[in-house]
C-alpha cells in the first residue's frame, strides 16, 4: 500500500532528515493541511524541534549568519499587542493571488485564522507577483500578494491601492556543486555570474571570495524565474545596486531579459531546476532551499561581511532602512549601507488592498485578516523563518488599514 505524503513527511522528521519547521513549510508548499500534520506529529510523539537553517546538502550550519548585532541598528520585531481584539463575525469569501515568496506563510495564516473567523473563507493562489498584480488591477481578486511594489504606472490603473507589508524575508542563493558545502559570493561576482561573464566555478573572482576552498572547474548554469516575479524584483534590484553594468544592461523588475540561463516557474520551479542541474545556481525564497536540503551561499554585504540568510540577518537588513521609510511603504531594502550582520538580498512582501470596496463585509474581513497577520500572525510566520515586521513598519501600516472604506465610511479601527 502506498504511503501518503503526510506519512512520508512525518517519517522524515522522526528519522531526523527534516526538522519540524521544515516539515510545516513543506506541507504548506504541497498543499497539505498544516494543522493536521501538526496534530498527527504530536500523536506520534516525536520529531526534532531544532530549527537551524540548512546551509549545505548535509545541513551544515557553517554559513549561518553571525549572532548578535555587531553594532548595527536593530529592528524591533515584537508584535504590537492586540489586547482582547477579535475579528468580526462576518460570512464572506475572499480571493487573492500573487507572490509564491509569501505563499507558505499565507497558507499557514489561512489555516490558523479559520479558527478565529470560521465564516471567512480565504482562497490564495500562488501565481507569482506579476500575475497577482494583474489580477488585482483587473478586479479578478479582492487582494494581491506581491514582493514588488506597484509601479507608478500600475497605480494609475488602480489609484489609491494600499501596500501592507505582511512578511520580511530573504532571497537565498542556492547552488548544486558536488563537494562544496560552503560558498561565499560578493555582489559583483554574483552579478557577473548572472551576466554570463563568469562561466566556471573555479573562476578567479569566485576563488577570491573563497580563499583556500577547493572549487571544481564545472560549468555554471544560471537558473532564473520564467514568470513575472517579485522575488526576481528583489534579486535584480540588489544586482542593480552592486553592479553598474547590470543596472545599465538589464535593470530590475518582476520580469527582465536575462542574459543567460534557464527559466523555472515560481520558487518551486527554480529550486527544482537547481536541484536537477549539476553546476547550477539560482535564487529562491529561503524555504524552498531549506526543504529541499539545497546549500545556501553567504553573500558579502556593504559592510564587507559574508552573511547567510536567517531571521537575525534579515531583521538587521530592515533595520538599516527604518529611518527612511516612505509613507506609502513602497521601498526596496536590498544592500543596506550599514550593518555587519545584515543579509543584503532581503525584501518585504506586501498585500495589496483597494482604498474602497463595494462589499462592506469583504472590506471588514480583509482588514481584520491583515491586522491579525501583521500582529499575532507574525509569531505564526516566524515559525517558517520569516522575520517579524519591525514595529516602526506596523505603526504605519495599521494606519493604512484604517483608511480602507466601504460606502464612504471607514471599516476598520485598530484597538487602542
Amino acid at each position: 500500500m502506498q504511503e501518503s505524503n503526510e506519512t512520508l513527511l512525518i517519517r522524515d522528521v522522526l528519522s531526523g532528515r527534516l526538522s519540524r519547521r521544515q516539515l510545516f513549510r513543506k506541507a504548506g508548499m504541497l498543499g497539505l493541511s498544516v494543522p493536521a500534520i501538526a496534530a498527527l506529529l504530536a500523536a506520534c510523539g516525536g520529531g526534532n524541534d531544532s530549527t537551524t537553517t540548512s546551509t549545505s546538502s548535509t545541513a551544515s550550519s557553517s554559513t549561518t549568519a553571525p549572532s548578535g548585532t555587531g553594532g548595527s541598528p536593530s529592528a524591533s520585531g515584537s508584535p504590537i499587542s492586540t489586547g482582547n481584539w477579535k475579528p468580526r463575525d462576518v460570512k464572506v469569501n475572499l480571493t487573492g493571488s500573487g507572490s509564491s515568496f509569501v505563499d507558505p506563510a499565507m497558507q499557514l495564516w489561512i489555516e490558523k485564522y479559520k479558527k478565529l473567523a470560521p465564516h471567512v473563507t480565504i482562497n490564495y493562489q500562488s501565481v507569482g507577483s506579476g500575475q497577482g498584480k494583474k489580477d488585482f488591477i483587473g478586479k479578478v481578486t479582492d487582494f494581491a500578494g506581491t514582493d514588488a511594489f506597484m509601479t507608478d504606472e500600475e497605480l494609475k490603473q488602480a489609484p489609491g491601492s494600499l501596500h501592507i507589508p505582511v512578511v520580511l524575508g530573504p532571497v537565498a542563493m542556492t547552488y548544486n556543486l558536488s563537494g562544496v558545502s560552503k560558498l561565499q559570493l560578493s555582489g559583483p561576482t554574483l552579478a557577473n555570474i548572472f551576466l554570463g561573464k563568469i562561466t566556471s566555478w573555479n573562476d578567479d573572482a569566485i576563488k577570491a571570495d573563497n580563499p583556500g576552498a577547493s572549487l571544481p572547474g564545472d560549468s555554471i548554469t544560471v537558473v532564473h524565474r520564467s514568470d513575472g516575479s517579485g522575488t526576481s524584483a528583489i534579486f535584480t534590484n540588489y544586482l542593480s545596486k552592486v553592479s553598474d553594468e547590470w543596472k545599465s544592461q538589464v535593470g530590475f523588475g518582476t520580469a527582465v531579459q536575462w542574459p543567460v540561463g534557464i527559466g523555472g516557474e515560481k520558487n518551486p520551479g527554480v529550486a527544482a531546476g537547481v536541484q536537477q542541474t549539476p553546476g547550477a545556481i539560482g535564487y529562491v525564497e529561503l524555504a524552498y532551499a531549506s526543504v529541499n536540503n539545497l546549500p545556501i551561499a553567504s553573500i558579502k554585504n556593504a559592510a564587507g561581511s559574508y552573511v547567510a540568510p536567517s531571521l537575525d540577518s534579515t531583521s538587521a537588513a530592515a533595520a538599516g532602512f527604518l529611518n527612511d521609510l516612505p509613507d506609502d511603504l513602497r521601498v526596496f531594502i536590498t544592500n543596506p549601507p550599514k550593518g555587519e550582520t545584515s543579509y543584503p538580498i532581503t525584501g518585504f512582501s506586501w498585500v495589496l488592498l483597494r482604498p474602497s470596496y463595494d462589499d462592506e463585509a469583504k472590506a471588514q474581513a480583509l482588514t481584520d485578516f491583515c491586522y491579525w497577520a501583521i500582529t499575532t500572525g507574525q509569531e505564526v510566520s516566524k515559525t517558517l523563518e520569516y522575520a517579524p515586521l519591525p514595529n516602526e513598519v506596523l505603526a504605519i501600516e495599521i494606519k493604512k488599514l484604517e483608511q480602507v472604506q466601504a460606502g464612504g465610511a471607514a471599516v476598520f479601527q485598530a484597538p487602542m
